[in-house]
C-alpha cells in the first residue's frame, strides 16, 4: 500500500460543472453504466443492461431508506431568515441540524418555521388571490430553540416545541422540503424522483443514489434471470457527507449512522454464499451497512445488527461480505471515493473517472453509475 493511497490529495480530480447532473434520467434505467469487469478492462453500457452483466444466483443488497423532507426554512422572531437541514434525532424531538448562517443561531435562539405554501387553486388566467400563509386558519405553528452546539459537526441541537404525544416527523409534510444536494441547483426533478422505487423506511437526509437507477420492470427482468434482492436500512446522515479535513485519511473520524441488517437479510446472504452466488451492494450505504454489521459482530462474521456504525472503509480494508458494488460517481476527496478505492485501488478508480469524463458520463446524485464486478476487485 503506497502512502499516496492514504493522502487526501490523492483523491482529487477536476470536473466541469457541465458534467454534474441536474436532473435524473427518464426512465430511471436509461442512465449509463460503466461496467468494470477486470483490473484492466471495462464496458460502456446502459443501466438497463444490468441483468446481462450479472449471473444467475447473484444477490443484490439494497438500502430501503426513504428521504425525509429534512430542509426547513424559518427565521428568528423579527429577525433574519435561516435554513436548517435535519441530520438525526438525538432525543425525543431534539434534532441535530446543520444551520446556515450558523453565526445567527447562538444558544437560546428561537426559530419560527414557515409552512409550505398550499397550492393555488386559481387558474392561470385568474390572478392569484390566495390567502397569505400568515392568515391561513388552523395551521400548526412550529418553533424550535437552539440548546447546544455540536462540535463534531459544527451543527446545532434544536429542541422542537411539539406536544409530548407527537413527533417532528408528523410536521415535516407540512413544513419540510426534500433536501437536494447543493450542487443540484437547477433541477426540475420532483421530490419522488429523489427517492428509490423501493424506499419505505423514512429517516434519511439524502438518497442512496445508486438505487435511483432501478425500475420495477428492471427488477422483474433481474428476477427472471435468477438474480435476487434483499434489503438493509442505513439512514444516510452527516457521516456520509462530512468532508475529510485531514491530510492523512486514516486519521479521519466517521460520524455514526443508523443501520439495520435484519435476520432475513443475513439468512439470504448466507444462502447465496452457500450455493456460490455473489453478493453485490447497491450503493456505498449498503456497503457500510453490511460491512459495519460484520465489524460489530466481534469476529467479523455477518450477524443481524441494529444500531450505529461509524465504519470508515479506505484502501487496505479487508472485505468481509461485499464482493461487488454498484455506485455512482462521487465528489473529489470524499470518503465515498476512498471506499470504492478500497475495492479496486485508488489509481484504477481515478483512471475510470477520467474515462467517464472523457465519454461524457453524468456525475453525482442524479448522474450515471458504475458496476464493479468481483473479477475487477483488487487483491
Amino acid at each position: 500500500m503506497t502512502e499516496i493511497d492514504w493522502s487526501l490529495d490523492g483523491y482529487d480530480y477536476e470536473l466541469s460543472p457541465s458534467r454534474i447532473a441536474q436532473n435524473p434520467a427518464v426512465p430511471r434505467d436509461s442512465s449509463r453504466l460503466l461496467a468494470v469487469d477486470s483490473p484492466s478492462s471495462l464496458q460502456h453500457r446502459m443501466f438497463r443492461d444490468l441483468p446481462d452483466l450479472l449471473e444467475p444466483g447473484d444477490l443484490l443488497v439494497l438500502n430501503n431508506t426513504r428521504v425525509l423532507p429534512a430542509r426547513l426554512y424559518g427565521r428568528k422572531p423579527n429577525g433574519p431568515a435561516v435554513e436548517i437541514l435535519l441530520m438525526e434525532e438525538r432525543q425525543h424531538n431534539c434534532w441535530l441540524a446543520l444551520v446556515k448562517p450558523g453565526k445567527r443561531l447562538k444558544l437560546g435562539s428561537q426559530i419560527e418555521f414557515e409552512p409550505i405554501a398550499p397550492p393555488c387553486q386559481n387558474s392561470a388566467a385568474d390572478p392569484c388571490s390566495c390567502v397569505p400563509e400568515a392568515e391561513v386558519p388552523d395551521r400548526r405553528r412550529l418553533t424550535a430553540t437552539v440548546i447546544e452546539r455540536d462540535e463534531a459537526t459544527g451543527g446545532r441541537l434544536l429542541e422542537f416545541d411539539i406536544p409530548a404525544d407527537a413527533t417532528l416527523v408528523k410536521f415535516l409534510d407540512e413544513y419540510g422540503h426534500v433536501p437536494l444536494p447543493p450542487y443540484i441547483d437547477n433541477s426540475q426533478a420532483s421530490a419522488e424522483q429523489y427517492q428509490t422505487v423501493y424506499a419505505d423506511r423514512l429517516g434519511a437526509v439524502a438518497a442512496p443514489t445508486a438505487g435511483l437507477h432501478f425500475t420495477e420492470e428492471l427488477f422483474s427482468r433481474l428476477q427472471q434471470r435468477g438474480i435476487e434482492k434483499t434489503f438493509v436500512t442505513l439512514h444516510v446522515g452527516v457521516g456520509t457527507f462530512r468532508p475529510v479535513e485531514v491530510a492523512d485519511v486514516t486519521a479521519h473520524q466517521m460520524h455514526g449512522e443508523w443501520v439495520e441488517v435484519p435476520p432475513a437479510t443475513v439468512d439470504k446472504i448466507r444462502e447465496t454464499q452457500a450455493r456460490g452466488g455473489r453478493i453485490f451492494a447497491v450503493g456505498t450505504t449498503a456497503v457500510r451497512a453490511l460491512e459495519g454489521a460484520a465489524a460489530a459482530s466481534g469476529d467479523f462474521s455477518l450477524q443481524p445488527f441494529c444500531g450505529q456504525t461509524n465504519l470508515f472503509i479506505y484502501p487496505g480494508y479487508k472485505w468481509r461480505v461485499v464482493e461487488g458494488m454498484i455506485t455512482n460517481f462521487h465528489l473529489p476527496r470524499s470518503t465515498l471515493m476512498m471506499m470504492v478505492s478500497a475495492m479496486i485501488g485508488r489509481s484504477r478508480l481515478l483512471d475510470l473517472y477520467r474515462e467517464a469524463i472523457e465519454h461524457q458520463y453524468r456525475f453525482y446524485s442524479f448522474g450515471d453509475a458504475m458496476l464493479i464486478l468481483p473479477t475487477a476487485k483488487k487483491d
